[in-house]
């Protein structure tokens, strides 16, 4: 899962995006609003975290035009302002939740994990990338007149991949995003299903693949 944090205080930046990335998230950081809102608006990001005293433009200008562009991406406040009417007005603004100044590297997990149970629940239908189509809700990969169901948790690890195509993924990255945060497996259950994957990708004979990348992880991309 990729997290975009837009925050200018380049300590506290430095300390999430090594939690975040311990624990399985992929992380990008931006220390300005403008810059923020450019990113923000690509959409390619799954949930955002967002100060709301930025230089260049403000947290609540930037939620608001994302929100006025329809991008839907979660959003989770971070800021020191923390009564009562400021986190009623950023909710109102459409941000999803709202976390005060100091907090513990466990309690934005927490959050996040609520956020991601609240907003993906349904998530969206397909997916496109090289001459591969792949419908979520039913697991499935078409390729022109194929089609191919995928168990579900295959079907998860296609799903991510999809959604971080050309980009190399570490274990830890891919474990923490499809199984969880928390959760521990033997590293020959990624490497067996990554196997199947290819199996079923070079029957279909399309020129999408997963790339084994040196002591790096993995990564989906076009022949």
């Amino acid at each position: 899962m990729r997290i975009l944090i837009i925050e200018d205080d380049t300590s506290l930046t430095e300390l999430l995006s090594y939690g975040l990335e311990e624990n399985g998230f992929s992380v990008d950081i931006c220390h300005n609003g403008l810059e923020g809102l450019t990113l923000a608006l690509q959409n390619i990001h799954d949930i955002i975290l967002l100060d709301r005293m930025l230089p260049g433009l403000s947290g609540e200008d930037i939620l608001k035009r994302i929100r006025l562009q329809t991008v839907d991406t979660p959003v989770i406040f971070i800021t020191a302002i923390g009564e009562s009417i400021e986190k009623i007005n950023g909710l109102d603004l459409g941000a999803d939740d709202y976390l005060v100044k100091p907090f513990d590297i466990g309690e934005l997990l927490a959050r996040i994990r609520c956020v991601i149970r609240r907003t993906y629940k349904h998530p969206s239908t397909l997916l496109e990338f090289g001459d591969l189509r792949f419908c979520e809700k039913e697991s499935k990969i078409i390729h022109m007149d194929s089609i191919l169901i995928l168990p579900k948790r295959e079907g998860e690890l296609m799903a991510y991949f999809f959604r971080n195509s050309n980009r190399v993924l570490t274990r830890s990255q891919i474990i923490g995003n499809v199984w969880g945060p928390d959760t521990e497996i033997e590293d020959g259950n990624l490497d067996n299903y990554i196997y199947l994957i290819r199996k079923k990708l070079s029957s279909l004979n399309t020129n999408v693949h997963i790339v084994t990348i040196h002591r790096q992880g993995y990564c989906l991309m076009l022949k």
